[in-house]
């Protein structure tokens, strides 16, 4: 619904047609339900066999960023096209996300006895995953990579690393994505706007700024629903990382703390599976996904509200994205996978399997009096004549 209210204008600027990108993401949507409900009913052993799968195809995917193929906007190249499918553009870090969690929750449920030394802690999930780190961050994707370090430490706290290691491993991470940020010319003057933000309202801090008039112009109720001022021409990125914006402007107070409610809904019932489940792949991947939900929730409305630099990620299930909606609903399937493996539940799931089904009861007809239709009651069998009653029964001896 926010999708087609945010895009209507730009799609009718761009594509003379309003319905444009609404009509991609109900094919993507359609699409992911397909894998949410497929996934959720996998068990764990097939599952791992995803992981592996996962990891490799997001290689290749990113591989896939240095060929003709590769898409740039605003800077980063983190799309690819696919040949005659001109709707059908895939973000391959979108599919790293899912790979990070599911093959580290797999690799570190089979070291699980060895967990308690940091060499088999970090080795092989640290390189492996810092593979698809690397492979997006020269794609010049900071926000992504940043969202995938959260999933890693995230992880790693789940499993039981000592607080120092992941003092540690953070630092490392602040400190190269410190780096990134001097070399890069535009990502310094988005700093700059950070720490001071009404300089340059007009060029490079206009998308916050108007971000922040619209969420302060919904008031309690908002304008009303497609009936955002900001969507037309202003606020460029209306229908993808400042959706939220648009939320606040058409629905004002109420629909933003629904939203908020909402994703606090999703992030406990994540928790809760994380915590209830007793096998390590379960609570890893449990914990990684609901860590990406929240991680990358929590950016996206930091950023709109000003409270951090402008990055590009997305709200998950609400920004417009095919490729986002299809992993993240993929993902959510995993969590329900995991939902079902709970002790209380698998119990549950084996008592509904066991019991028996109710039996089939007839229905006597009755007339309109109340008494039982003749033709419904069963008729007596006839009485045993005399000849009957001496001729004994089969199988059975004449008392002398």
């Amino acid at each position: 619904m926010m999708v087609l209210s945010a895009s209507s204008v730009v799609g009718q600027v761009e594509y003379d047609d309003p319905y444009y990108y609404v009509k991609r993401q109900i094919v993507f949507l359609v699409a992911g339900l397909g894998a949410l409900w497929f996934l959720a009913y996998r068990p764990p052993r097939h599952l791992r066999v995803l992981a592996w799968v996962s990891w490799f195809v997001s290689v290749g995917l990113l591989l896939l960023l240095f060929t003709p193929l590769a898409v740039s906007a605003g800077g980063n190249t983190n799309w690819v096209a696919i040949p005659g499918l001109d709707f059908f553009n895939i973000q391959p870090s979108e599919l790293a996300k899912l790979s990070i969690v599911l093959w580290g929750a797999d690799v570190l449920d089979r070291k699980e006895k060895l967990l308690e030394q940091p060499r088999h802690l970090l080795v092989p999930y640290v390189p492996m995953v810092g593979v698809l780190v690397g492979l997006t961050l020269v794609g010049r994707d900071l926000g992504t990579a940043v969202v995938m370090g959260v999933i890693i430490l995230a992880v790693l706290w789940m499993v039981g690393t000592p607080l120092r290691l992941l003092a540690l491993l953070g630092l490392l991470a602040a400190g190269g994505a410190a780096a990134l940020v001097l070399t890069s010319e535009n990502r310094v003057n988005r700093f700059l706007l950070f720490l001071n933000p009404v300089e340059d309202t007009d060029g490079i801090g206009m998308q916050p700024t108007l971000g922040v008039w619209a969420l302060a112009s919904g008031g309690w109720w908002g304008v009303g629903l497609g009936a955002s001022r900001q969507k037309f021409g202003g606020l460029v990125e209306a229908h993808t990382d400042f959706v939220f914006a648009i939320i606040g402007e058409e629905l004002g107070l109420v629909g933003t703390l629904t939203v908020l409610t909402l994703f606090l809904v999703l992030g406990y019932a994540g928790l809760r599976i994380a915590l209830r489940s007793d096998t390590t792949f379960c609570r890893m991947l449990a914990a990684g996904i609901t860590a990406w939900f929240m991680g990358q929730a929590l950016i996206n409305l930091a950023v709109v509200l000003r409270l951090a630099p402008v990055m590009g990620v997305p709200l998950p299930f609400v920004s417009y994205g095919g490729a986002a909606m299809l992993v993240n609903l993929a993902a959510l399937g995993l969590l329900l996978a995991c939902a079902r493996e709970e002790p209380q539940a698998r119990r549950l799931l084996k008592r509904r399997s066991s019991s028996p089904r109710p039996r089939m009861t007839a229905v006597v007809p009755q007339t309109s009096t109340g008494r039982t239709s003749p033709a419904a009651t069963p008729s007596k069998p006839p009485a045993a004549t005399g000849r009957d009653r001496r001729r004994p029964a089969p199988g059975t001896r004449r008392r002398r």
